[in-house]
């Protein structure tokens, strides 16, 4: 399996990871030719080998070169979705720009709809976030994992005062990922940074086991640092982990807890890496009725999973063991619907098929935007799949 693993000793941020892309065999004009099929203007992009401290890095730098206005979240996304790009790239980059509306709008208080992209700029973070996530597509990355971040620490200049170091946006899009300040006085992490690792990386931490890196890439961030200011990014490969792998079990015993706030920390269990999260009720000592809550997880994600627990929950202890299942081989069936695509999770084992489930996310999606019955859609949809298979 292709797999990337980023090194972020300097921080993150979109330049960076467009920088480090171009580096490791992104060629420049396919880059600035799937950058052309978005319908902006009033721009150029820069991109030229760098020295930081030693290290030959690759600096890319979006110049604009007329003014631009504000760009609300659906304009954004107008945007993406007309682009002649592959869906798999658009549907990406929706999912990264959503997450930054929704830091945004929680941290300034207000309805998604109604922000706007002053932190991040409107036409830079676009390139900087379509190109990376059509940059991964075509050098055919399947898997991204990510070191913690250092941010930086101090105080920063932006659209709405002086903020601390990470912005609150960038504080909010760090949930459940692993950082630290360091000891540089500078904004090391962008809110398009974090938002691009917080939606993209599938495990924080050190290297997973068994990664086998073939090139290694540097993309240089803006800052003349005491330290290199670039990102290492290592391409490779990481074994198939196609019908047996090994992985962690958390178990953590929850009382004095709420079941809405057991919902919202298996939620943030998921989002944190967890393949897997669920509760069990248990009686525990003096009689008093309480909740085990559990959690699967690979050992990149071990920390960021545990995290969670302590921050979510009334929880002040975890236990460990490690765990081996057997896994049926998976794949995903794009299917047409009268009201858009759904992708279909088709489960088989020993060839056999076992199992057949219209995607919820892309279900909801549709019967939200068309005002259909989701359950409608969903029937719809398993119709579809049954007639590709007569």
């Amino acid at each position: 399996m292709r797999a990337a693993y980023l090194d972020c000793f300097s921080g993150i941020s979109g330049n960076m990871f467009l920088g480090a892309l171009v580096d490791a065999g992104l060629p420049e004009q396919v880059l600035r030719d799937a950058i052309a099929k978005i319908d902006l203007k009033g721009f150029s992009i820069k991109i030229k080998p760098v020295d930081k401290w030693g290290i030959r890095a690759t600096h890319l730098d979006v110049d604009l070169t007329a003014k631009h206005h504000h760009r609300g979240l659906a304009d954004i996304l107008k945007l993406i979705r007309a682009a002649e790009l592959p869906d798999a790239v658009k549907d990406k980059a929706c999912l990264v720009f959503e997450r930054l509306g929704k830091a945004e709008a929680k941290v300034h208080g207000m309805p998604l709809d109604k922000v706007h992209f002053h932190e991040v700029g409107a036409v830079d973070a676009i390139i900087d976030i379509v190109g990376t996530v059509f940059g991964f597509h075509y050098l055919g990355v399947e898997q991204i994992y990510c070191s913690p971040l250092r941010v930086g620490r101090g105080f920063v200049k932006a659209a709405h005062g002086i903020m601390p170091i990470p912005a609150p946006a960038t504080a909010e899009l760090l949930h459940g990922i692993p950082w630290y300040p360091g000891d540089i006085d500078k904004e090391l992490v962008t809110p398009t940074g974090a938002a691009l690792v917080a939606e993209l990386c599938s495990g924080f931490g050190d290297r997973p086991t068994g990664f086998l890196a073939e090139k290694t890439a540097y993309g240089a961030g803006t800052w003349d640092l005491v330290i290199p200011n670039v990102m290492r990014l290592s391409l490779g490969s990481l074994p198939e982990q196609k019908n047996s792998d090994e992985m962690w079990l958390l178990d953590a015993n929850v009382d004095d807890s709420t079941p809405e706030v057991i919902a919202y920390a298996i939620d943030k269990l998921m989002a944190a890496g967890a393949v897997d999260a669920w509760i069990t009720p248990i009686i525990m000592k003096k009689g008093r009725p309480a909740f085990l809550l559990s959690a699967l997880c690979m050992e990149t994600n071990k920390i960021a999973v545990e995290d969670v627990v302590f921050a979510e929950t009334s929880s002040i202890g975890v236990r460990w063991q490690q765990v081996r299942r057997t896994v049926a081989d998976r794949s995903m069936v794009a299917v047409q619907t009268e009201w858009g695509t759904v992708g279909v999770k088709v489960a088989e084992r020993d060839g056999q098929v076992i199992n057949v489930a219209p995607e919820f996310g892309d279900c909801r999606h549709l019967a939200e935007q068309s005002g259909a019955p989701l359950k409608k859609i969903y029937q719809a949809a398993l119709q579809a799949w049954n007639a590709l298979k007569r």
